[in-house]
């Protein structure tokens, strides 16, 4: 339970102190406790988490950090360090979160709310709150996530209740729905359940987390294409899910099954109880490598355009006429091999795993770009650069078209490798330049979110 990570400060470290500071200036009195939460980096894994398969991510040290002050008033006061996100307030009793223009507010407002409607709270506490954050926004690091999971932390804390950090992790992802992602669970498990020093092979249904260790003699690198990509705010990442889930319908009518039913990729293979490789086989059998038009996909169920749409389709994919079934299906199932084997040669351990290792990332990268479409052409530029300079596997991370890569070097390279990438992808254009700090940077798999309260 959530008790444990409670950690006394009683000489605040330098961050916290300045945050503190800011706090009394802008409210006038001090907060009672902070929270924080990671974002992360997915090492392999990219976009089946929401068709129910593992995934492994590792949290990164960049988080968002909550300084927070419950209050008598019925009011929710939030304000940022960054002078770019306004200041916001509203009654915590009439929460309304705006899916249309997703402000960072409204990630917060999802944390609070799922916390609310999970113990139906009739009068929660007011809150004052100061936010600071270090994970590039719009990056694929997860920002967005880390704060729906820290204003979860933090209203459970206000509150005096406890949930374990698997409850947390479930809750928060069903609120981060209110602004309109459909995501699969990955960031929050991984924000909650981290642990320094290791990665995680996440499981959903039920949800678990199992340690995987990185072989010693490669950094992780993480560097930003400063391509900003909002999942909220860009229909590409939901009608992927919906391709996923059309594919899924075509799949288990074609075998038999109930496919009224079936949602996600993961049950059609689980039912036909088959074999990885053996669902790729049935994809190439039964799927076709063309577009399918919204018409032949009705023909294919058997039901209208008007059942399509308001028994399968969601909201903000309605007016999209083409899909394509074959393509997201085949990225599906073969990134879930990938994620399976990953782990087992990080538990083997053989001489040339890191040589391994960085195959399936690259495998990984070919099919994020070719079969699921979801890479742009800084990403591929910056991909094609780490390579070049001695990266022994290099993909995106996170939903892609904009964010982030992630390289996997061999130590004694790193400094060059850094060096060199600054000079090729960085310095050769001032908008990048501007962002360059916090843009390149090797990681450690760091820890979950914590409360913090000064003894």
């Amino acid at each position: 339970f959530y008790a444990n990570i409670v950690l006394n400060v009683s000489n605040l470290p330098f961050r916290l102190q300045k945050l503190k500071e800011m706090f009394i200036s802008k409210f006038g009195s001090a907060p009672k406790f902070y929270v924080r939460a990671p974002g992360r980096v997915n090492l392999i894994g990219e976009h089946i988490d929401y068709c129910g398969y593992a995934v492994l991510p590792m949290a990164i040290e960049q988080d968002i950090l909550i300084a927070v002050e419950p209050v008598k008033t019925q009011v929710v006061q939030l304000a940022n360090t960054n002078s770019l996100y306004l200041d916001f307030s509203t009654s915590i009793n009439n929460i309304q979160i705006n899916k249309t223009k997703p402000q960072w507010h409204n990630y917060f407002l999802c944390g609070l709310k799922g916390i609310q409607e999970h113990f139906g709270l009739n009068n929660p506490t007011g809150m004052n709150c100061l936010l600071d954050g270090t994970i590039p926004p719009s990056s694929g690091l997860s920002s967005s996530s880390a704060l729906v999971c820290c204003a979860g932390l933090v209203t459970l804390r206000a509150n005096g209740k406890t949930l374990s950090k698997v409850e947390l992790a479930e809750i928060c992802t069903k609120s981060e729905r209110y602004v309109g992602t459909e995501g699969g669970g990955m960031d929050q498990s991984i924000s909650f359940l981290a642990e320094e020093g290791t990665a995680k092979l996440i499981e959903f249904s039920p949800l678990r987390a199992t340690d995987v260790r990185l072989p010693n003699g490669a950094a992780f690198v993480i560097a930003n294409s400063c391509v900003e990509m909002n999942k909220a705010a860009t229909s590409h990442y939901n009608i992927r899910v919906m391709e996923c889930r059309l594919a899924t319908k075509l799949l288990s009518k074609s075998k038999g099954l109930d496919w009224k039913i079936m949602l996600r990729l993961r049950d059609v293979q689980t039912k036909l109880g088959v074999s990885l490789e053996e669902m790729l086989t049935v994809v190439e059998e039964v799927l076709h490598p063309e577009p399918y038009s919204t018409e032949e996909i009705c023909k294919c169920l058997g039901i209208s355009l008007e059942e399509l749409r308001s028994q399968i389709l969601s909201q903000n994919t309605q007016d999209v006429s083409t899909f394509k079934l074959y393509q997201r299906a085949k990225h599906v199932y073969s990134e879930a091999a990938r994620v399976l084997e990953f782990k087992k040669i990080c538990n083997e351990a053989p001489a040339n795993a890191i040589q391994l290792l960085g195959e399936l990332m690259n495998q990984s990268y070919i099919s994020c770009r070719e079969m699921y479409e979801c890479s742009c052409p800084e990403l591929d530029r910056l991909v094609d650069i780490c390579l070049q300079f001695g990266a022994i596997g290099s993909r995106l991370t996170g939903a892609g078209w904009g964010g982030c890569t992630v390289s996997m070097v061999p130590t004694d390279k790193l400094n060059t490798f850094l060096k060199n990438v600054k000079k090729a992808y960085y310095q050769t254009d001032v908008q990048r330049l501007a962002l360059e700090n916090n843009s390149l940077f090797a990681t450690k798999p760091g820890r979950g979110a914590l409360v913090f309260v000064e003894a």
